[in-house]
């Protein structure tokens, strides 16, 4: 079977038809642009506020938005539709993460442009936000394809925004608490110690294990939603 675009832009059209008529999803959106205004326009220039803004547009769009907009073709049934139709799962997952990347993107480039971030090498952060940017959808498939209702899945996805949001200051704790080192692998923290690389001006080549390392999570996190994904149609 070979790939159609045509039947991921219908999953497309269908998921956006579905996303502006949820006013509850689509105003979560606006709250990192906001949070990042507010910032801006009191002068705070902290690289770690900078990430909080954008890890929060991460948590909240990528993830959150995506999970919801999962566990509602669950609720409505519409998911197994999907899965019994001509689509392939690259197309169905494809499809359904499409618009969330791009309302990602489009938040992320909003809240730095706000708050007022510059970093020294556009071309790497924005490389690296790309691929945070997959793993955040991997991460919100894999919760809404677990989650059974809309209700449950923002319930599910709210440990992940409270991780990934505040996760570059559990940093600060390292040395008090050992066992928090194994926190400094996850992609949001990485992420972060690619930034502050950047600013001291490290190049692709510097910075390659941070982009590994959340390449890594990328991979299992896609493998864990195919794996999840594939088991609820046989169900």
């Amino acid at each position: 079977m070979t790939f159609s675009w045509k039947r991921v832009n219908a999953i497309l059209q269908k998921d956006f038809k579905d996303f502006s008529r949820n006013s509850a999803v689509s105003i979560i959106i606006f709250l990192p642009i906001i949070l990042a205004a507010i910032y801006g326009r009191m002068g705070i220039d902290s690289l770690q506020v900078h990430f909080m803004t954008i890890n929060m547009a991460f948590a909240m769009v990528g993830t959150y938005v995506q999970c919801c907009l999962i566990a509602e073709e669950k609720e409505k049934n519409t998911l197994r539709g999907l899965m019994l139709s001509p689509a392939s799962t690259l197309e169905i997952l494809g499809g359904k993460s499409l618009l969330t990347f791009v309302l990602t993107i489009v938040v992320v480039f909003f809240s730095a442009y706000l708050s007022e971030y510059r970093p020294a090498s556009m071309g790497i952060v924005a490389f690296a936000i790309i691929l945070s940017t997959l793993f955040y959808i991997g991460m919100g498939t894999l919760l809404g394809l677990v989650a059974k209702s809309v209700m449950e899945s923002s319930v599910i996805v709210l440990p992940v925004i409270g991780v990934f949001t505040m996760g570059s200051f559990i940093t600060a704790w390292t040395e008090k608490y050992p066992i928090l080192k194994v926190a400094e692998f996850l992609p949001n923290i990485q992420l972060f110690e690619l930034a502050e690389a950047v600013e001291q001006g490290a190049g692709f080549v510097q910075v390659f294990s941070e982009l590994g390392i959340i390449g890594i999570w990328i991979v299992v996190i896609f493998a864990l939603t195919v794996v999840v994904y594939r088991k609820r149609m046989v169900d």
